[in-house]
């Protein structure tokens, strides 16, 4: 997956061995040593003809062998943790870095001095989009070949790039309900496509037509954020920028695994007042009825807006760049 997003952002590549050692059999620790120390090997070799003033990591396992390999060659660490709750790998490897970068105020305190607040980046075109929802629903619409009808509020769904099965399900399972407040636009992901065929409920002509499912957005993805009215979506830490920064309402579902990080994230916007939290295991009985509660309450979504907007960043990657600046400038200084 990484792969292919860095390609279509027209940078280069260069993958590394690595491998989680927390929670795996112990045959399989040692495989992922080995795939570990193998990884700091192919690092190093990378930093070595890359010479890079700065490494600049964003925390996971996968990231440890740049880590030891970067700190190895004395070249300063920034790591960024985009969620509320760092992992065992993020506490462990900011023992080697200079700096962490977090989302929020809450996050700094396990890292001591080390911590920098800068909020979350979010992409250029979603900041673009968000001047002009309407505009930004409009293109979406009609990228997606969609006959819109603006006075009614446009429901976004998505689980991550791959999807969210749980999510999808119980979407197919109330389409008819959501449908009839409005348009949906489903990201099913690559995963769970083939599966649409087949789960995709009877619908009459009318409430068909509001139904715009996509295996995965791109650059439509911005228009989406900054055109829909309600969101359902899992808590990954990209909520902690994107959900503020559009002032877009979510139902949020935190996936009950990934380290326990997305419940911390699903409960920062709860508790801001910008989101409403549904457990996975509830999905079948509370996701419908939720749903449908905020899309027939524009003023509560109204609120919901102005609270989650009261904590967005736009100005977090630059604050990430100037970070990374500073320490470039300090190790080159005599």
């Amino acid at each position: 997956m990484e792969r292919e997003l860095v390609s279509r952002a027209h940078l280069p590549y260069r993958a590394v061995e690595t491998g989680a050692l927390r929670g795996q059999r112990p045959l399989a620790v040692a495989g992922n040593a080995i795939k570990m120390m193998v990884g700091v090997r192919q690092a190093l070799a990378i930093v070595d003809r890359f010479q890079p003033q700065v490494c600049f990591v964003t925390g996971g396992y996968v990231c440890a062998p740049v880590v030891v390999a970067s700190r190895w060659r004395r070249v300063p660490v920034l790591i960024y943790l985009p969620d509320m709750t760092p992992g065992l790998a993020v506490r462990w490897l900011s023992r080697l870095a200079q700096r962490v970068a977090v989302s929020f105020e809450e996050a700094a305190s396990f890292f001591g001095e080390k911590a920098v607040v800068t909020g979350y980046p979010v992409r250029p075109e979603l900041l673009e989009a968000v001047q002009d929802p309407r505009a930004a629903r409009a293109r979406l619409m009609e990228a997606l070949g969609a006959v819109d009808e603006p006075h009614l509020p446009l429901t976004l769904v998505f689980g991550g790039s791959r999807g969210a099965r749980s999510i999808n399900r119980a979407v197919w399972a109330g389409l008819a309900e959501l449908l009839a407040h409005g348009p949906l636009v489903h990201v099913v992901g690559t995963r769970d496509w083939p599966l649409l065929a087949t789960h995709r409920p009877e619908l009459p002509e009318a409430l068909a037509r509001r139904y715009h499912p996509v295996d995965y957005l791109h650059r439509g993805m911005a228009w989406a954020l900054a055109g829909a009215d309600l969101v359902i979506s899992r808590a990954g830490a990209s909520i902690l920028g994107e959900f503020p920064v559009a002032g877009l309402p979510g139902v949020l579902v935190p996936l009950p695994i990934a380290g326990g990080h997305q419940e911390p994230n699903a409960r920062k916007l709860v508790e801001a007042g910008g989101a409403v939290l549904v457990p996975d295991p509830e999905l079948d009985q509370a996701l419908v009825p939720t749903v449908s509660a905020l899309l027939a309450d524009p003023e509560r979504r109204l609120r919901m807006r102005e609270r989650l907007r009261g904590l967005a960043r736009p100005q977090a990657a630059q604050a990430i760049a100037a970070q990374l600046r500073s320490l470039a400038q300090e190790r080159s200084s005599p």
